[in-house]
Formats: C-alpha cells, sequence, structure tokens
C-alpha cells in the first residue's frame, strides 16, 4: 500500500524545502503496515526555523490585510478542491473513519474561510482619556498588533483540522507561525504547508512566514522554549500541557488539553435522543476525540431504561476497515493506545463495574463500543480521558446532584445535557464548570467559529479564528497630547 506524495521532499524550513536528517515509517493504523515515509527533524532544524521567522517578523507583520485575507481564502479554496485527496490521506495515517476524515475536511475548509473573515475585523477603540482629569485635552486610542513569532503543536486525532486552527490565526494576525505535526501523522500537515506556502508565494509574501518541523519531545522542547518564540499554540494530553506551560515561561501559551466529557440526560429527557447521542458521541472518530462522549449522568428513574437503550445502539456501530463509508469506529492509533484502553476496561470491571456493552478487541487495534457502568471514583476509565471507544454510565437522584458529578473532575471542556425543561438547561449553564455547554447535542458539537477552550485542567485560552486572532495578538495603546 503506497500513497503518492503531493508536496515537496524534506522539510519547509526557511523559505525553501531541505533536506531531513533521518526518515521514518508512517504507519495505517487499521493492519500495521507500512504504506509511505516522512522526514524527520532535528533540534538543529527547530533552531534554524525560529531563527528565520523571527528574522521574517517585522514583514510578515506589515503584510497588508487585504494580502492576508487573500492568501487565507485562497488556502480555504485549495483545501475545498482537494478535500476528498486528503480525506483519503487521513485515513491512512489516523486511521480514523473516511466518514470522519471527510468531516475534518469540511471544518478545516471553514476554519480557514473564517479566518479570511476575521482579518477585516482586527481592529482597535477609542479611549475617553477625559474620564480623568489628568487626559483633559489628550486623544487616546488602542491598536491589535501581532505578537510575534507563533508555535503551533497539534495532535494526532484531527491533524489538518488542528494545524489548521494553529496556522490560519497566526497569519490572520500577522505572526509568522511554525507548527509541528504529531509524530504518527506528519503527511496530511506537510502537505498543508505546502499549500500555504504556494499562496505565500504567488502573494510576494515570504513562503517562510508558516514552516514545519517534525521529530521527537526534544525537537518540541527547541521550539517551545526559544526566547526568539512569543506564543505558543498546543493540543494535546494535560501531562505534556501542563510540561509545556512550566518550561515556555512567561511566553503566551494557549492550551486545549482534552477532557472526559460528560452527558448529563434528566428524567424528562427523550431518551432515544440521548441514547443515539451517546452512541455517536461516544465513537467517532473511533473515540479518539478530546469532547467525545465519556461520562454518561443519567437520573437514576430513567437509568435503567437508559442504558438498555444504549447498548442496543453500541451493538449496532459498525466496526472494521476506516477506508469504508459504512465504519464508524475502526482502529486506534497505535497498540500502546489500544492495550492502555483495554486494561482501563479490565481495571474498572475489576473495580465493580459491570460491562453491558463491548469490552473486547476486534481486530488487530479495534475495539468495540463499549459501555461501563458503575465504574467507581478514581478508576481512570472515570477520571481520566480514555481516548477510545469507551463509555461510562453512572446514575444519581437528581438533575443538581448530576451538574455536581460533572464538576467533580480536574477537566473541564465541554458537556452537554438533554433535558425538555428550559430551566434546567438555563441552570447547566451557569452551573456546570466547564468551557462549552451544550443542550440536547453531543458535547462533542464544536462550531469552528465559536469560541473553544476549557477551564482547571482542559487548558487555558480559547481556539475559533476570533478568538485564536485575539490570543496572537496585543494591545498597542496610543495617547496624543495635541
Amino acid at each position: 500500500m503506497t500513497y503518492p506524495r503531493e508536496f515537496p521532499e524534506g522539510l519547509p524550513v526557511g523559505d525553501t524545502w531541505v533536506p531531513a536528517p533521518t526518515r521514518q515509517p508512517v504507519v495505517f493504523p487499521y493492519d500495521g503496515g507500512e504504506f509511505a515515509t516522512a522526514p524527520v527533524g532535528d533540534v538543529g532544524l527547530a533552531r534554524r526555523a525560529v531563527e528565520h521567522a523571527a528574522g521574517l517578523r517585522k514583514e510578515v507583520a506589515g503584510l497588508p490585510a487585504r494580502v492576508r485575507r487573500d492568501v487565507l481564502a485562497g488556502v480555504a479554496a485549495d483545501l475545498a478542491q482537494i478535500a476528498s485527496r486528503m480525506a483519503e490521506l487521513l485515513v491512512l495515517e489516523t486511521g480514523k473513519p473516511r466518514v470522519d476524515c471527510d468531516i475534518e475536511m469540511q471544518r478545516a475548509v471553514a476554519t480557514w474561510q473564517a479566518a479570511s473573515d476575521e482579518v477585516a475585523h482586527l481592529h482597535g477603540e477609542t479611549v475617553p482619556l477625559d474620564l480623568q482629569a489628568s487626559g483633559d485635552g489628550m486623544f487616546g486610542f488602542w491598536t491589535r498588533r501581532p505578537i510575534g513569532v507563533v508555535v503551533g503543536i497539534a495532535g494526532f486525532n484531527y491533524p489538518v483540522l488542528l494545524a489548521s486552527h494553529k496556522i490560519a490565526p497566526a497569519l490572520a494576525a500577522g505572526c509568522p507561525v511554525m507548527v509541528k505535526p504529531a509524530p504518527a501523522t506528519p503527511l496530511a500537515t506537510l502537505w498543508l504547508t505546502h499549500l500555504v506556502r504556494e499562496r505565500l508565494a504567488a502573494a510576494g509574501a515570504p513562503p517562510g512566514a508558516v514552516q514545519l518541523v517534525t521529530g521527537d519531545t526534544e525537537v518540541g522542547r527547541a521550539l517551545t522554549t526559544h526566547p526568539d518564540v512569543a506564543a505558543i499554540s498546543f493540543t494535546g494530553s494535560a501531562a505534556v500541557g501542563h510540561r509545556i506551560a512550566r518550561d515556555a515561561a512567561p511566553r503566551k501559551v494557549v492550551l486545549e488539553l482534552g477532557s472526559n466529557a460528560a452527558l448529563v440526560v434528566a428524567a424528562d429527557a427523550d431518551l432515544d435522543a440521548a441514547a443515539d447521542a451517546v452512541a455517536r458521541g461516544g465513537t467517532y472518530a473511533s473515540g479518539q476525540a478530546c469532547i467525545s462522549v465519556q461520562r454518561v449522568i443519567a437520573v437514576e428513574e430513567i437509568a435503567g431504561a437508559l442504558e438498555k437503550k444504549i447498548a442496543e445502539r453500541l451493538r449496532d456501530v459498525v466496526v472494521g476497515d476506516p477506508r469504508s463509508t459504512d465504519t464508524r469506529v475502526s482502529a486506534l492509533i497505535d497498540e500502546a493506545a489500544t492495550e492502555r484502553v483495554l486494561d482501563w476496561v479490565e481495571r474498572a470491571r475489576a473495580a465493580g463495574a459491570r460491562i453491558v456493552a463491548g469490552g473486547t478487541r476486534t481486530g488487530a487495534r479495534c475495539l468495540a463500543p463499549t459501555l461501563l457502568a458503575d465504574v467507581p471514583d478514581g478508576e481512570p476509565a472515570w477520571d481520566e480521558e480514555v481516548f477510545g471507544p469507551v463509555v461510562c454510565l453512572r446514575a444519581v437522584p437528581d438533575i443538581e446532584t448530576a451538574y455536581d458529578l460533572v464538576n467533580a473532575s480536574r477537566y473541564g471542556l465541554h458537556a452537554a445535557v438533554y433535558t425538555r425543561d428550559l430551566g434546567a438547561a438555563f441552570r447547566a449553564v451557569e452551573a456546570l464548570d466547564v468551557g462549552g455547554v451544550v443542550i440536547n447535542e453531543v458535547p462533542g458539537y464544536r462550531s469552528d467559529i465559536a469560541p473553544y477552550g476549557g477551564v482547571k485542567d482542559s487548558g487555558t485560552g480559547r481556539e475559533g479564528p476570533r478568538f485564536a486572532i485575539e490570543e496572537l495578538t496585543v494591545t498597542r495603546m496610543a495617547v496624543i497630547r495635541p
């Protein structure tokens, strides 16, 4: 199995593509077969990329708004044209079902278009300095200025979309940016970077405004701790994100660190709709999504009926080859991830949980969609982020107890509530300590133009083009005494 290369050899460092020190296999998770090789960078290339970006800082900041807008819109158009081909590559790299890869590409196109639109909204305001006597006769205003060199580090599960949420806002803000994809999934991001650099060059802008370096944790550390870097945008695990924040200080850090998303089901909820949501929201991307359904918290009077409905739906989920359009769950990213999820399921069972559905391996790295009931506190399947097609169900006496249980987590990214009661819905918006509350839809619902991010160990800062641009700019105050 091979895939034709759609971009130059090497790595896009500086204004050209340079040879990489080594190459490594890229493996199709579903069968473990190598289908391509990818260039692997090193610390030296990482430092070279940062130094080049630092040298371009003033030039990129000075690019006219119309140029930045047109480049971003052009990338959106290019991605739309090759979306199907890039989705094929994403299936091979990530092992994600084709339906999820198609959705990823649709969202990536929308993200670039939204970033293009936001360039026109990047402005400041006047300030009435004479509200204080010291400001009488003075004129004040503030503008937004690019923060400087940006490093974006993306996870393996949505490589093109996550890279888009780093690169597009950085360019919209006028910042040179370097992206580091996950080691297992570099190819589609290399292709994306090639498209962006081609658009930059066609507009008369420096291609080196966007660079990409692959490599291990030492490469990442070289990027995030370099003194010329002004901001880091990272998507990945909490442990790694916290380390980046410590090492990168005092630089600006935007962290999207995942969660163990909860879905609350009230006594008055539409149980069929809720069960459908759990089955869909707990298995998309094979469960490898930071806001997939993991904890289902149901009011006890309907918990038994809901359990049966969820189990029925999970047994109908198609597991298999991700290249099939019928598949909804396929292989996890590697064998270590598969073994870890199975171990967490077994640990929960040994601690007293019931395996209502699934809990077994089906194929090399595929897991049957799994429903665990009554997982106790302290078990990683309940407390931590499973990142697999595993859902845990617990019954509680009432909706307020459910909200308290949602909050009894170190994470807080998205949560969902199924209810017909408008009061309960508004109460959820007020009570749930998360970055986003979703009513009568899965917690995995995300609009790419909305502010997205978490609280507590789920991260800091917000993505979504408008909000990421604000993260990657700083206010500059001007005070004039005529």
